[in-house]
């Protein structure tokens, strides 16, 4: 069965309307779904525990009295983790340790000089007290969600990491347990869903209020999300998944089609776009997909994803692939070409670039190091990769000596009186000596 896949070209007339449907995305929320978390979150900022069992034994299908029943014991992570196959284990160790090593590097130090009259100025980089983990549950269960979120928060020093996991019918992912024993989670609870960020975001006699909440989840989830920002800090409200593959016509096709499937498998809103040079290239990409579609797991979602969200593009020149990167600004950009550091220049907006014809986007994923919750829906213009400075504050640090303060405080007089702010003045010219 054949598979229609929009075909652009990047010097047909209305090229940038073309675009400007294809990466529409309307991530709001509608009216019902904004109601029903509403509703949730204010129920369980009122009711606490009692609102967090009601709502996980409706919508996760449990039927617990207790919260001592939906918080897990640092034994039945370890036990998780001390229970793999030994395959599991070492690949789930092997990826912790390469995550933890990239995030290493990436700790930021505080920081003070001093000016010639003795005035220190500087910045203090303090931890967060205590940060929420949000991970997916049931059938969508991700332990390299647990540790791309976790490892950071440890890394930059977070004293509790809270992490909360739906257990549809008290179902528990024994993969994403020994994750967050690999990952150094302080405290986990089986609960999801809306009910869960409210209870991260304001506390309940069991679960702690936290300073903020991170990982990916369901429009419920992202709804709650923005609902509580202010109360806590959060990471981003993620879009849909995407990845966009820039290729010279060298690669073999199979693993260009993989690599368009990779997105495109996690749900049909996902968004998988080849761009080439070529287009006898993209008619080989396009025979690989119509070869390969057949023998994947999740057909289905793949080809209602590509279809709906999908495109091949055949770009004029290499500059303008280089425009369409920018224009785009991918989750995933893929630069599957002959000499990737050539092009690095010029791209301005992109969550990660994988570069080279070896560099799989899977592997980010799971076990390349650098993060793979990144900004999607364009965010990348503005926006950067989880990391260790998600999970620091840094404070400024100011100390005039008499000297500084004197001289400092002509200037501020001015500005402030210029501001009619007298009481500003009046506070800088009192340290102004005679």
């Amino acid at each position: 069965m054949s598979i229609s896949i929009r075909r652009l070209r990047s010097d047909q007339a209305d090229f940038s309307q073309q675009m400007d449907e294809l990466l529409a995305w309307d991530s709001v929320s509608d009216a019902s779904v904004q109601e029903t978390v509403t509703n949730i979150v204010n129920d369980v900022r009122a009711r606490g525990d009692d609102a967090l069992i009601e709502y996980t034994n409706r919508f996760d299908r449990m039927s617990v009295s207790s919260m001592i029943d939906l918080e897990l014991t640092q034994k039945q992570l370890q036990d998780a983790l001390d229970g793999l196959d030994e395959a599991k284990r070492n690949a789930l160790l092997v990826a912790a340790q390469r995550v933890r090593d990239y995030h290493d590097k990436q700790k930021q130090d505080s920081w003070q000089y001093s000016e010639a009259d003795g005035t220190v100025l500087g910045q203090k980089v303090t931890p967060m007290d205590r940060v929420g983990i949000y991970v997916p549950g049931g059938k969508a269960a991700y332990p390299s969600s647990v540790l791309m979120n976790a490892i950071p928060a440890h890394v930059a020093g977070v004293s509790e990491i809270i992490m909360v996991v739906p257990t549809p019918d008290g179902e528990l992912n024994q993969l994403v347990l020994a994750a967050a024993a690999a990952a150094g989670v302080t405290r986990v609870f089986t609960v999801g869903g809306a009910q869960a960020v409210a209870a991260l975001a304001y506390g309940t006699a069991t679960v702690p209020k936290v300073d903020k909440i991170v990982g990916p989840g369901n429009i419920f989830v992202a709804t709650a999300k923005r609902m509580v920002f202010g109360a806590v800090g959060i990471d981003m409200i993620a879009g849909p998944s995407e990845i966009l593959v820039v290729c010279d016509g060298k690669t073999n096709p199979d693993w260009i089609a993989m690599d368009l499937f990779s997105q495109a498998e996690h749900d049909e809103d996902a968004q998988s776009i080849l761009v080439a040079t070529d287009e006898a290239y993209l008619d080989q990409v396009q025979a690989s997909i119509e070869k390969l579609l057949p023998t994947m797991e999740r057909e289905k979602i793949i080809r209602a994803s590509l279809t709906e969200r999908g495109a091949m593009i055949l770009a004029s020149s290499e500059a303008d692939a280089i425009d369409l990167i920018n224009r785009i600004a991918p989750e995933h950009l893929e630069l599957s070409v002959e000499d990737p550091e050539a092009w690095l220049p010029e791209i301005r907006h992109a969550g990660a670039i994988f570069m080279g014809r070896y560099t799989a986007e899977a592997l980010g994923d799971y076990c390349a190091g650098p993060n793979h919750v990144l900004p999607t829906s364009g965010t990348a213009r503005f926006s950067s990769p989880l990391g260790v400075y998600d999970f620091q504050k840094r404070s400024s640090l100011v100390k005039f000596s008499a000297d500084g303060a004197s001289e400092m405080g002509k200037v501020a007089s001015v500005l402030a009186r210029g501001e009619h702010l007298t009481a500003h003045a009046r506070s800088a010219e009192y340290r102004i000596k005679d």
